[in-house]
């Protein structure tokens, strides 16, 4: 049993919080599930599996997260981010368990190849294969990026290993009017970031010390933050289905680079839009407010509700 507390962030999660929590109370020392107020039997499903149960108003992942590392009481001498629909391949498994007591003081990190699993197909192609993550760490050494989408773990202190004898699968089980309602949702989260950090209403993150890490911002920010709306859309899935081969996943990949290159992309930028009509419109102040209204977002408002 490896020294480590998975933390699993989770809302309305039937489907996979059984599958999720007892796989990994098989290695890991204690499994935490931080329950938004689900309406389904996501707790009572994961107290029977053997995870410790939180409940918590979401507000996003980055903030949810911060507040379990912030709040929780942790006792072992790690901690891994796992997300309701993941679980681990028993090769990297073994390699956590094997390699993790072996580790110097100056590791304080651990970083994981993910695999996509769309459908029932493996998605190899389109960048998609490997994405290297982030996910362990020392109890204490990291904190999660604020960010309303796309949040990483930073180190603190310290340096990350590899572990690359398999991998973590990201592998949903809902529908895909559940995956585009999620992404819908997700879409809004990454419009109020983008338009929220150009206007000053979010404060701007610091680079990340990761290499990887800063050239990825780097990248979102500088080339694809820059493009102009709607085109960069049609740019990046051309990108990744034709130069980095996504046409080589098969009928899912073009489902899943369809859905997840384009159009997801181009309700990101519908959104943006929209946004700045609004700021066009009535100002820079009139956002919070209308951010509540249209879309039921209240923390950004002045106030209590900062």
């Amino acid at each position: 049993m490896a020294d480590i507390t998975a933390i699993v962030l989770a809302y309305n999660e039937t489907l996979h919080i059984g599958r999720c929590v007892e796989r990994l109370k098989s290695w890991c020392a204690k499994v935490v599930v931080v329950d938004s107020y689900s309406a389904d039997d996501t707790v009572a499903i994961a107290l029977a599996a053997g995870a410790e149960v939180y409940h918590r108003r979401f507000v996003n992942q980055a903030e949810q997260f911060q507040w379990a590392l912030d709040a929780i009481p942790i006792t072992t001498g790690w901690v891994i981010r796992v997300d309701a629909d993941e679980y681990f391949e028993p090769a990297l498994i073994s390699e956590i368990e094997e390699r993790l007591p072996t580790l110097n003081a100056e590791t304080t990190g651990v970083i994981f190849k993910r695999k996509m699993i769309f459908r029932g197909r493996w998605i190899r192609w389109g960048t998609y294969y490997p994405v290297y993550l982030l996910r362990l760490f020392r109890t204490g050494a990291a904190r999660m990026e604020q960010r309303w989408m796309d949040e990483h773990l930073q180190l603190l202190h310290g340096q990350a290993a590899h572990f690359t004898r398999g991998d973590f699968v990201d592998e949903n089980l809902q529908t895909i009017g559940a995956w585009t309602d999620k992404h819908n949702r997700y879409a809004t989260r990454h419009m109020i970031d983008f338009v929220g950090r150009q206007i000053g209403l979010i404060p701007t993150e610091p680079m990340p010390a990761n290499r990887r890490a800063r050239v990825k911002r780097w990248l979102r920010e500088e080339v694809f933050g820059k493009a102009p709306l709607y085109l960069r859309s049609w740019l990046y899935f051309l990108y990744r289905y034709f130069l980095r081969l996504g046409v080589l996943d098969g009928r899912q990949g073009l489902v899943w680079h369809s859905l997840h290159g384009f159009w997801f992309f181009m309700l990101i930028d519908a959104k943006i839009d929209e946004a700045r009509r609004q700021i066009a419109e009535h100002g820079e102040g009139s956002l919070p407010q209308w951010l509540a209204d249209r879309y039921g977002f209240t923390e950004l408002l002045p106030g209590p509700n900062q």
